[in-house]
C-alpha cells in the first residue's frame, strides 16, 4: 500500500528535500524509478486512497488523543502532553498524499466516467483536508490541487476550507447517485466499504453530518440541517467507516505491544481512567474492563498528563493503564475507525437537543450508549446495570449536553473527531484539567505550522498565533 503515482502539477513542495529527496533522488521521476507505476488503475489508486485515509485516522487521532487526554506520555513534561510545539510535517504530508492520491482518481474517473470512484475521491478528499483545517485552521488547496504547477500555492482560508469540503460531500453524493457509472468499485481495493455504495452514500451523509455538527458556536448553525443529513446515514454499526488492513498488526496494538517490549508508548490518561473507573462520576463504566487491562495492584490507574510514571518503579512494572490488545478495539486485527455509529448517534443527541426535540435527543443518547457498549463487547447485564444508573438514564426532561458530550468522550475513545468535540465543549469535561507542566495559559486548540511549510512555503504561511487560540469554528 505505497503512492503508486502523484500527478506532477499538483502541490508537492511542502514534501520536497526534507521528507524525501535526501539519499532518495528525485522521488517524482517516474522515468528513472522502475518500481513506480506509470499508469496506475483507477482501482490502484482506490486502494491507496482508501488505505491512506485510514492511517491518517490513526496518525492525527494519535495526536488528538494527547490533547483530549486519552493518552499521556510516561515521561514528565513531553512536549505533546504539555501543549509545547511539536513537529508534525509527516502528518501534514500524509493528509496531501491522500488528497494527491484522490485528485489523480478523480481525474482520471471523472475522465472514463467511473463515477463511483469519482465520488470516493472528493469524499476521502474532504475527510482528509478536514484533518489538516481542524489541526491548522488555514492551508493551501485551491492551488494545490490545479492544473497550474507550483511549488508555493497560496493558503485557503478557514472558512474557504470549510466551503469546500461542504462541497466536495455533496458533489459525491451526487457522484455516488449516478446510474450510468463505468466501472464498479473494486470490493477487494476498496479498504473502507468493501465496495458497497449503499455504505458510502450512508458514510457521505454521516460526514455531512459532522461538517455540519461541528459549526455549532456560530450563528449559521442549523440543527434540523444536521437531523436531516443523519436520516440518510448509518443504521447500525455494520456501516462503520473503518480500514483494517495494515502491514503487520493495527498501529494501537502495535504500540501496546511496543509498550510490553520496553518502546514505551500508549499510556492512558489519569483523565480518561477517573472518567470510567468511578473517580469523576461515582460509577464504574464497565467499558473501563474492555479498553485496558487491570494494573498489577489489581486497579484501573491513570497517568497525569505532563506529570509522568507516578509509580515507585517507574516505567518497570504495569502500574499504570496502558492501551490494551485485549480491547476490541485495539487489537492486532481490529480496524481502524474513522467514523462509526455510535459517534453518529450522539452527533444526534446533540442535534435534536439543541433543537429542542428532547425526545429524540434522549432516545439517540441512550441508543449511543448501546451502541458504544456493543463495539466494546461488554456483557449485556453490565451493559444495562449501567444504563439503569439514575446519573445516566436521567430522562428526556434532564438530559444536558454535558450528559451527551459524557458519553461520546467514551464513545469516541482515541478518535481524532474527540479533539473537535473538546473545543466545541470548551474542554467543558467534569474535572478535566490542564497538564501539569503546560506552557500555555489554557487548553490547546490548533498546531504549530509545520516545519516542511516554514522550510518550503515561507512566503504563504500565516502568522503562527498562540496554540491556545481558537479556530475560526471554535469562535462564537
Amino acid at each position: 500500500m505505497r503512492l503508486i503515482n502523484v500527478t506532477k502539477s499538483i502541490y508537492i513542495g511542502l514534501l520536497s528535500a526534507t521528507l524525501f529527496f535526501q539519499g532518495c533522488g528525485d522521488y517524482f521521476d517516474v522515468g528513472n524509478n522502475p518500481n513506480l507505476v506509470t499508469e496506475p488503475s483507477l482501482n490502484s489508486l482506490l486502494s491507496s486512497v482508501t488505505h491512506r485515509t485510514g492511517m491518517n485516522a490513526y496518525r492525527y487521532g494519535s495526536t488528538a488523543s494527547y490533547y483530549v487526554q486519552y493518552l499521556a506520555s510516561p515521561s514528565e513534561g513531553s512536549a505533546t502532553d504539555i501543549y509545547d510545539i511539536t513537529d508534525l510535517s509527516t502528518s501534514w504530508a500524509e493528509a496531501y498524499y491522500a488528497m494527491s492520491d484522490a485528485y489523480d482518481m478523480i481525474t482520471a474517473a471523472e475522465e472514463s466516467g467511473a463515477n463511483l470512484h469519482v465520488g470516493v475521491g472528493k469524499l476521502l478528499t474532504a475527510y482528509n483536508l478536514s484533518l489538516v483545517s481542524d489541526t491548522w485552521d488555514s492551508a493551501p488547496y485551491t492551488e494545490a490541487f490545479s492544473r497550474v504547477e507550483t511549488f508555493t500555492p497560496v493558503y485557503d482560508s478557514p472558512e474557504q476550507l470549510y466551503q469546500t469540503i461542504g462541497q466536495l460531500i455533496d458533489e459525491a453524493i451526487v457522484a455516488f447517485g449516478s446510474t450510468d457509472a463505468t466501472m464498479a468499485l473494486d470490493p477487494t481495493l476498496d479498504l473502507i466499504h468493501g465496495g458497497d455504495v449503499n455504505k458510502w452514500i450512508r458514510t457521505a451523509y454521516g460526514l455531512k453530518a459532522r461538517y455540519l455538527n461541528k459549526i455549532s458556536k456560530k450563528s449559521a448553525y442549523n440543527p434540523q440541517a444536521v437531523l436531516s443529513a443523519l436520516d440518510d446515514a448509518y443504521l447500525s454499526a455494520e456501516d462503520d467507516m473503518k480500514m483494517g488492513l495494515f502491514s503487520g498488526n493495527n498501529p494501537w496494538a502495535s504500540i501496546a505491544i511496543s509498550n510490553a517490549n520496553s518502546l514505551l508508548g500508549g499510556w492512558l490518561s489519569s483523565n480518561l481512567i477517573k472518567h470510567v473507573n468511578g473517580e469523576t462520576y461515582g460509577i464504574v463504566d464497565p467499558r473501563v474492563a474492555k479498553i485496558t487491562d487491570l494494573t498489577v495492584n489489581g486497579n484501573y490507574v491513570g497517568t497525569p498528563n505532563g506529570g509522568g510514571n507516578q509509580g515507585p518503579l517507574a516505567n518497570t512494572v504495569h502500574d499504570e493503564c496502558y492501551i490494551s490488545t485485549n480491547s476490541p478495539v485495539t487489537t492486532e486485527e481490529a480496524p481502524v475507525y474513522i467514523m462509526t455509529f455510535e459517534e453518529l448517534k450522539f452527533v444526534e443527541a446533540e442535534a435534536a437537543f439543541r433543537a429542542g426535540l428532547t425526545s429524540r435527543a434522549y432516545e439517540a443518547y441512550l441508543a449511543g450508549i448501546r451502541a458504544s457498549m456493543a463495539k466494546f463487547q461488554v456483557a449485556a447485564a453490565a451493559r444495562d446495570s449501567y444504563i439503569a444508573e439514575p446519573s445516566v438514564s436521567v430522562g428526556a426532561s434532564a438530559l444536558t449536553l454535558d450528559l451527551i458530550f459524557k458519553e461520546k468522550y467514551v464513545a469516541t475513545y482515541l478518535n481524532f473527531e474527540a479533539w473537535n468535540d473538546a473545543r466545541r465543549h470548551d474542554y467543558g469535561y467534569q474535572s478535566f484539567q490542564m497538564p501539569l507542566g503546560a506552557v500555555l495559559p489554557t487548553f490547546i486548540r490548533q498546531v504549530a505550522i509545520p516545519n516542511s511549510e516554514i522550510v518550503n512555503n515561507p512566503g504563504n504561511i500565516p502568522t503562527q498565533v498562540s496554540l491556545d487560540s481558537p479556530l475560526w469554528w471554535d469562535k462564537p
